[in-house]
């Protein structure tokens, strides 16, 4: 045959980042494996040479890259990351040198698209042989098939967010709302920032918000994550966490499914599976080594993905120059020197390169080829999940898979049940608080009936569902807590005792009580508040003088007759005698009198002028200056006025529990065994705590066992309030 009578050396050239696990140890199996069949090439006519970069270091890439060329080479295979491979991709261009490029994602963390430098006159010779990232298609197509409209993505620090554009884009178009969170590093300064920033009420939201969430995190960054979640009461049983990541062992499944609270899915990049034995081992009539073709060896399973890409580039290489030898159109080796301005491109590039693209293989992660755009599209994808009432570590079971040709195959969806509950009468307890459950009024003879908000979707589920109920008040009129013997009171123990199916009523989610029963999802978020009686307005004529104190009250009236005075006795000064004719009669003016001087005073501060003229200079000044503070003192009158009777009406000397624990006036308490209760006596007996505000409640509210201040129900709470002893 022609290959058997023509010598040819073949020179594959390879870069690889120094955190490349195992890449160069697959690249030389790879080359090894090439000399267990004669019919492709022997091994004696391939060399190879292997060059390692720093993570992440173009300069490096570039100038090792340069010295492979310098020694022949037909075509370079790298795996490193984006920025490295850019920079060996210019260089490739330019010297017409095929490069199979394998994408590598650092520390585990979801893989993004490289976007590669746009290659002069389009022709680009640096082949994708790791097919681009398909995650976007495939989160979106499960968000799709499980009708989330709501969810949050957290990432990885380390994670280019920019892949995410075209998921995000397409998920505006479907009208969803997608959240978007960075996770750190210190994924637990994630939930403390979270706790020192948010009031109790946007914590609510957050945690509504969670409950459905995907993760682009490394496996063990997602474990980390979903833990500390869960210890810190921000995941709850109906929580779905979708973890998207092409690189996930069946170990780290299994690890992720143990912490999860709720309902896990996990999307991972899978491979065909050769089930013959006989033909396991065979790729294109090439035969691999067993290490790779047996899975009892566990070699296979220590690989990453990116090893496997590599060892089918190695492949795809040897198929394109066993067909060159084949149809006699082989080309010298290219010996460049990048570093001249003077080199010319090899001239055997543009060849080699079609007939790479032209080919195709099936190797170990399935069918490789070139044809679309000088990218490998064969990928394919499985769903892994555990439903929410599932044993988990048990039922971790594929639900779809999803590949580039297909899509999805197979259902997401979870089971609901519609109509399977006809002929059932359920046990249902309840407590009365209105507005959610209150007693109907009652007819002569017929039983008791309920209605309320609560009852509304208790009778709506009935209907849909097909159910029957019995509803019964609960015996001891509590919602549900914890006792001394580790058994439950209220509501909460009738559901454990299996008195009930079913309790339904305004109880608060608490992490203990989640610890035993499952509750719904919430439909209705509030915050602790301090009920007090309002108080009485009581109408006075005298808080007119509340804005000044007696002292400045005592001071206005005492400056009215000393003005009055200092006006009358100018006023005399005023007339000189020289102006009246010696011996004519004239009779005392009305304003010279001490009395109607004292008026104009007076009439000045009440702002109502007066009825003299004022002819000389020191009246003008004293009577100016007095116009000036009476001027003062109104406007302070009236400014103070406003302001004192606003507080007036707004005042309340409790708005704080700190404010509530320092007064010794009002007597408070809270319902007795509901979840505030619980609060305070957490917060009050907790001799960690360093308030000592909630040991002073706590003090006043189990005062007689809390039977003295405390009440049994709300609708007490709120009568003993309103009620003229409270």
């Amino acid at each position: 045959s022609v290959y058997s009578t023509v010598y040819v050396c073949v020179c594959v050239c390879a870069i690889f980042e120094h955190n490349a696990v195992r890449d160069d140890e697959v690249f030389q199996l790879a080359i090894s494996d090439l000399s267990l069949n004669d019919d492709i090439l022997q091994s004696e006519r391939i060399t190879h040479s292997i060059k390692l970069i720093e993570p992440n270091n173009p300069f490096q890439a570039v100038q090792e890259a340069c010295e492979l060329m310098s020694q022949g080479i037909l075509a370079l295979v790298s795996s490193t990351g984006c920025a490295s491979a850019n920079a060996l991709q210019s260089l490739t261009d330019a010297m017409h040198i095929p490069h199979l490029f394998v994408q590598r994602n650092g520390e585990g963390t979801p893989r993004t698209a490289c976007q590669l430098n746009p290659s002069p006159d389009g022709e680009r010779y640096t082949l994708a042989a790791r097919p681009p990232v398909r995650l976007n298609d495939v989160m979106l197509t499960l968000v799709s098939e499980l009708r989330w409209n709501k969810f949050i993505v957290f990432y990885d620090s380390d994670y280019d967010i920019r892949g995410m554009q075209g998921f995000l884009d397409q998920a505006s178009r479907l009208g969803l709302d997608v959240s978007l969170q960075m996770v750190d590093r210190n994924v637990s300064k994630v939930f403390s920032t979270l706790f020192s920033t948010m009031r109790t009420e946007e914590l609510n939201r957050y945690r509504d918000t969670l409950r459905r969430a995907i993760l682009l995190l490394s496996p063990r960054a997602a474990q980390v994550f979903i833990h500390q979640a869960v210890e810190t009461n921000l995941a709850s049983k109906d929580s779905h966490w979708v973890y998207a990541n092409e690189e996930v062992s069946d170990a780290e499944i299994m690890e992720l499914v143990h912490s999860a609270l709720g309902r896990m899915t996990v999307i991972r990049q899978i491979f065909p599976l050769w089930r013959d034995t006989n033909i396991r081992c065979m790729r294109n009539n090439h035969r691999i080594s067993s290490l790779l073709c047996d899975p009892q060896e566990g070699y296979l399973q220590s690989l990453e993905v990116s090893n496997l890409y590599l060892y089918d580039s190695v492949l795809m290489l040897a198929n394109a120059f066993y067909r060159k030898l084949e149809d006699r159109k082989w080309h010298s080796m290219a010996s460049l020197n990048c570093m001249r301005k003077s080199t010319k491109p090899w001239n055997g590039g543009w060849s080699m390169l079609d007939t790479i693209q032209k080919g195709r293989i099936t190797g170990l992660t399935g069918t490789m080829d070139f044809r679309n755009e000088g990218a490998n599209s064969h990928v394919q994808f499985e769903i892994l999940g555990t439903s929410y009432s599932e044993t988990f570590g048990k039922d971790v079971k594929r639900l779809a898979m999803w590949d580039s040709t297909r899509g999805l195959n197979g259902s997401l969806r979870e089971s609901r049940v519609e109509s399977g509950m006809h002929g059932i009468t359920m046990k249902v307890v309840t407590l009365l608080e209105e507005p959610f459950v209150m007693v109907a009024e009652n007819i002569l003879g017929q039983p008791k009936r309920y209605k309320g908000f609560s009852i509304d979707v208790l009778d709506a589920l009935a209907k849909i569902l097909g159910f029957k109920y019995d509803i019964y008040h609960v015996a001891d009129g509590k919602y549900g807590s914890p006792l001394s013997n580790g058994s439950w009171n209220g509501m909460i123990g009738d559901l454990i005792g299996k008195r009930a199916d079913l309790a339904i009523s305004a109880i608060t989610i608490t992490p203990e009580r989640e610890a035993v029963v499952d509750f719904s999802m919430r439909y209705l978020d509030y915050s602790v508040g301090i009920l007090m009686r309002k108080s009485e307005e009581k109408l006075n004529i005298f808080s007119l003088l509340a804005p000044f104190d007696l002292a400045v009250w005592a001071c206005i009236a005492a400056a009215i007759p000393v003005v009055g005075v200092m006006i009358f006795l100018l006023r005399r000064v005023q007339a000189v005698p020289s102006q009246n004719p010696p011996g004519s009669h004239t009779h005392t003016s009305v304003t010279t009198s001490l009395q109607s001087a004292i008026w104009i005073v007076y009439g000045a501060f009440m702002q109502q002028g007066g009825d003299s003229i004022m002819g000389s200079v020191a009246l003008r000044i004293v009577m100016g200056s007095w116009w000036l503070f009476t001027l003062i003192v109104c406007s302070s009158y009236t400014a103070n006025l406003a302001a004192y009777l606003t507080v007036s009406r707004m005042d309340n000397a409790v708005r704080t529990f700190q404010d509530l624990s320092k007064q010794m006036d009002l007597t408070y308490g809270t319902v007795r065994d509901s979840a505030v209760y619980e609060y305070f006596r957490v917060k009050g007996t907790n001799p960690l705590e360093q308030d000592s505000t909630f040991s002073e409640l706590w003090r006043t509210i189990n005062k007689n066992q809390g039977h003295e201040n405390s009440v049994t129900s709300p609708a007490a709470g709120i009568l003993k309030v309103t009620s003229v002893l409270a």
